[in-house]
């Protein structure tokens, strides 16, 4: 029956046991090194190979467990060649092969341990060894600096090169993966030379090659890093480095401001030089993209002289020659922008600045106005004069295109009489010497238009362009005249003009007289758009007690008001 078979098999066991034969699956005395890999990483870039250099961590047990030697309770890894017979053979046959992080558990039979001897107070004769062991770092003496791309920008002008300054991030971790250091944790980047001895040399072979913004893992076997000492407490000797590195900027100390032309204008008929004040636009970035600065964000140029020290040296340089709608790249070293300190909490020490700009315009305070003739008509004899009353259309804009007013918005031309400090500066000049029909463009640096500090919808220091078109003319009078004779006056002037002759003239009897001069082609008013108005100017003028009447006390020539004014200096 089953029950019986059983039983017969328990009875054979429990007699091979007395008769003292082995046990089943016990495989007698071992003839090699028995290993387990019990954890294999995923990623294994390198097996341990015979005359490797090797660091690892081990424990040590006997069969029962007992520990007799332990790398852990050293507080040290150990460093050593693989499979060149420094170590007992079972440990130099089980460690080959291994990839870092691997684990094993290896049984070291004593023939392939300590043997029939042993270790006097530590290792019996004859025993079989344990070990619970984790690689930590494989390198050979032939190896090279390893180095992988991880990302790189499109655009890559300059790459580093020896005795260039570099700033770049970093996290350092050893081969097995631990950490030993990192800029990010202190906030900074790390700042050196390349090629001069400040750095390890698998570091300065690491970084050469490198684009602003280049990001590279680099291995560095400890020959070319810290070697047999290590460095503190945190890379052991003889360790392997990994850096994970992304290049933030670098220059060199000879560099010079570096410009790319972005957009030319075909027409550039004048470039900025020293003592030209510009304004302009700009995006101010660092070599990673990092914006710290932006006129765009504050909706207003940025305005300034060049070539007089108001700006960074470099920018001073940058904007030497530009032309007006110019749009430049300046790349700017940092001992031409903010230096070793850097400025506030946007630009560190010793950054390579990057500015985009564009410039709207600029001009000299030596500028005059900037007339050019489109049109002039045939026969032109009679031109405009300052007192001269006209009548024009005009398109005013910036420089960059931009649109800022237009007579055409309007039923009627524009109206002035030149001279008068009614329109700018600028514009006044240029509206002198055309004649009717002429069509002229304006340009008006800000000392003739509206200055520093602009006017509704000009900016500060703006140079503007006028389109004019001269639509009609009228000879003005002299300043400080409303009414001139072309002859000479009448003698009687007075009772002329007293038309009922009551011995007072009031407002309507001056207004018909003065008319009637007018329409007889006796004299002429100053031109203006409302002749009433002027008319009434005049009679208040001359009703000196403002009674609403003039008396021949009262009424005055222009000519011998001026008179006594000159006996009353005298």
């Amino acid at each position: 029956t089953a029950a019986g078979s059983r039983c017969l098999l328990l009875l054979l066991l429990l007699l091979l046991g007395v008769l003292g034969a082995p046990a089943l699956g016990d495989p007698g005395p071992l003839e090699d090194v028995v290993i387990d890999r019990y954890y294999i990483p995923k990623i294994c870039l390198r097996e341990a190979q015979m005359g490797d250099f090797i660091r690892y961590h081990y424990n040590g047990t006997f069969k029962d467990g007992k520990k007799f030697d332990s790398s852990y309770d050293r507080g040290a890894t150990v460093a050593g060649v693989v499979g060149v017979g420094r170590l007992i053979t079972g440990m130099d046959r089980g460690l080959q092969g291994m990839c870092v992080n691997e684990r094993r558990h290896l049984i070291v039979p004593p023939h392939l341990g300590y043997g029939s001897i042993g270790v006097a107070g530590l290792i019996p004769p004859d025993a079989t060894l344990y070990f619970d062991v984790v690689m930590l770092d494989i390198w050979n003496k032939n190896d090279k600096l390893q180095i992988t791309t991880l990302s790189k920008p499109e655009r890559c002008n300059r790459t580093v090169e020896n005795s260039d300054f570099v700033r770049y991030h970093y996290n350092g971790t050893l081969l097995d993966g631990t950490p030993f250091d990192s800029s990010y944790s202190k906030g900074s980047t790390y700042d050196t030379y390349v090629g001069t001895g400040w750095l390890i040399k698998g570091m300065d072979q690491g970084l050469l090659g490198m684009c602003a913004g280049e990001k590279r893992s680099i291995i560095i076997p400890p020959f070319l890093a810290y070697g047999e000492k290590g460095y503190g407490t945190v890379i052991p000797p003889q360790a392997s480095l990994v850096f994970s590195v992304l290049l933030v900027d670098f220059h060199n100390p000879k560099d010079g401001v570096f410009l790319e032309h972005l957009e030319v204008p075909e027409s550039c008929k004048r470039r900025a030089v020293t003592g030209d004040f510009v304004r302009y636009h700009y995006n101010g970035t660092l070599m990673d993209g990092t914006l710290f600065d932006s006129s765009y964000s504050r909706n207003q140029t940025y305005n300034t002289y060049i070539g007089k020290g108001y700006i960074i040296p470099g920018m001073d340089q940058g904007l030497q020659g530009v032309c007006m709608g110019e749009q430049r790249r300046v790349v700017i070293p940092p001992h031409l922008a903010y230096g070793e300190n850097g400025a506030g909490d946007k630009i560190p020490g010793s950054a390579v600045l990057i500015f985009d700009v564009h410039v709207i315009d600029f001009h000299n305070p030596a500028d005059p106005v900037e007339i050019e003739t489109v049109f002039r008509p045939e026969g032109c004899n009679v031109t405009t004069r300052n007192r001269d009353f006209v009548r024009y259309h005009y398109n005013c804009s910036l420089l960059d295109g931009t649109r800022l007013f237009s007579s055409h918005d309007y039923e009627k031309p524009q109206e002035v009489t030149l001279g008068a400090n009614k329109v700018i500066e600028g514009l006044n000049s240029g509206l002198l010497d055309m004649c009717a029909g002429e069509r002229r463009v304006l340009i008006v640096p800000p000392h003739l238009g509206h200055g520093e500090s602009g006017a509704r919808g000009v900016p500060g220091s703006a140079v503007l362009r006028f389109e004019v078109e001269l639509i009609s003319m009228e000879e003005g009078v002299p300043e400080g005249y409303f009414f001139i004779w072309h002859g000479e006056p009448p003698a009687s002037l007075y009772e002329q003009m007293d038309l009922n002759k009551d011995g007072g003239i009031p407002a309507d009897e001056f207004s018909t007289f003065i008319k009637t001069q007018v329409a007889e082609g006796k004299g002429r008013l100053m031109p203006s758009s409302d002749p009433e108005k002027v008319i009434a100017d005049m009679f208040r003028n001359q009703d000196r007690n403002q009674d609403g009447k003039i008396t021949p006390d009262e009424l005055k020539l222009k000519s011998d008001e001026d008179q006594e004014k000159i006996h009353e200096e005298l």
